[in-house]
């Protein structure tokens, strides 16, 4: 229950970014509702398997930049993190056009706005839903 809670807030915190950020983050899917939610859920998936394996080597790698930083460069680590998961679900490894996945348009820093936009979204999203549904 935990797991399909969190991948649900994720899903819903990177639509609500795509809203947010408008032209510049889109996900992209076939034009049906249907096709939108599914596409939603399967990014929001990928974006948490690259949470979970690839950020905390990041993480022990940058740790000197942690604390140099006093913990900035997390923005910026977040802001790769998207980029993976725009890479993994941007389907043109089999087709000229991507028939669904995760668009960042405009650059690195639209990427580091797309990523700190998608987490204060999902702090929200936890802070207000019961904490049975999450822990």
């Amino acid at each position: 229950m935990k797991l399909v809670a969190r991948i649900l807030i994720t899903a819903l915190a990177i639509g609500l970014s795509a809203l947010i950020l408008g032209s510049h983050m889109n996900i992209v899917s076939n034009d049906t509702t249907l096709g939108a939610i599914l596409a939603t859920v399967v990014v929001a998936v990928v974006y948490g398997l690259v949470h979970m394996v690839v950020k905390p080597i990041v993480q022990l790698i940058s740790l000197p930049l942690y604390i140099l930083t006093l913990g900035l460069v997390s923005f910026l680590i977040n802001a790769l993190m998207l980029w993976i998961t725009t890479l993994i679900t941007n389907q043109t490894w089999f087709s000229d056009t991507p028939n669904w996945g995760l668009e960042v348009n405009g650059g690195f820093w639209w990427f580091v706005l797309a990523a700190l936009v998608i987490s204060v979204v999902q702090t929200i999203l936890l802070a207000v839903l019961p904490n049975k549904v999450t822990d």
